[in-house]
């Protein structure tokens, strides 16, 4: 027999769930503390499971609540953009993009992303920053509209993201003036400078090894970073040359900062969004990807 979802009763379950204490969620509902009570009740008899453990006055999500959880804020997400989307007023009501970004990714790259949006009426953008499976389960659940990354995460029949390409940088070595002598040629400079490169993970760094075995340099490697914005300060604290795309580095390779030394051939670094289908998707994502 299928189950028939009440759901007034998933609402009220929702908002106990976020408040995590059943007296404030009744005087937030302007309802009876005993009634919330009646409609939680009813939900977990539906569902044949105990949705909170009651400890004291603090409602504590079970593993089935918060199962739930992740699902009723999926629903009233959905609803909401639903309500949005098809509102015949929407032009003139704020619109809200929810940007999930790579904790490691460049500062540089996300704004040149968000730009068309950025100070746009009407609109405002929310940026998250996490770890990928952080952001993905996110995504999965609504609560994100997109995920930035320079990781193209494996798919398969059973994932739900759509993955566009949305730019490719050229990667470069650069640095400060004391490192980068205008007498020496790149293979030089690789040989003898100290060098800043990402970490072992990265498709940057895996090309750069490649390219390294390939001609026969052994660099002297001083710093191993994850995180762009570190390896961009390194650069600026003059530790060494930086295996970097120049997008990191726009502002200080502008103002002389820093010199690019010349591009590595045959490597680069690509950008992804990653998306889920929808019946009726954000709006916003249409200016941006």
């Amino acid at each position: 027999m299928a189950i028939s979802l009440n759901y007034n009763h998933l609402r009220y379950f929702r908002a106990v769930a976020h408040e995590g204490n059943l007296t404030r969620t009744a005087d937030m509902l302007n309802v009876s503390q005993s009634a919330l009570s009646v409609q939680i009740r009813k939900l977990e008899d539906t569902l044949g499971h105990a949705l909170f453990d009651r400890r004291g006055r603090q409602m504590i999500l079970t593993e089935a609540g918060q199962i739930v959880l992740d699902h009723a804020d999926a629903i009233f997400t959905v609803g909401a953009e639903l309500v949005g989307t098809l509102d015949e007023k929407q032009g003139t009501a704020k619109q809200i993009l929810r940007v999930g970004a790579l904790s490691t990714l460049s500062r540089n790259f996300q704004i040149q992303f968000l730009k068309p949006l950025l100070g746009a009426e009407n609109v405002e953008v929310i940026v998250r920053s996490g770890s990928l499976s952080e952001l993905l389960q996110s995504l999965e659940t609504h609560r994100l509209d997109v995920v930035l990354t320079n990781l193209q995460p494996q798919r398969d029949s059973a994932t739900p993201w759509i993955t566009h390409k949305i730019a490719e940088q050229p990667v470069g070595i650069v640095g400060s003036p004391k490192h980068v002598n205008g007498d020496k040629s790149l293979e030089e400079l690789l040989r003898t400078e100290p060098i800043i490169v990402p970490t072992i993970e990265t498709s940057i760094r895996s090309g750069f090894d490649a390219l390294m075995t390939r001609m026969g340099i052994r660099p002297r490697i001083v710093a191993e970073v994850d995180d762009m914005a570190m390896l961009r300060l390194m650069a600026r604290a003059e530790i060494g040359l930086a295996v970097v795309p120049p997008i990191v580095v726009k502002d200080e390779l502008e103002t002389g900062q820093l010199i690019q030394v010349e591009t590595l051939p045959s490597l680069s670094e690509a950008f992804f969004a990653l998306t889920l289908e929808r019946r009726f998707p954000n709006p916003l994502l249409r200016r941006v990807i």
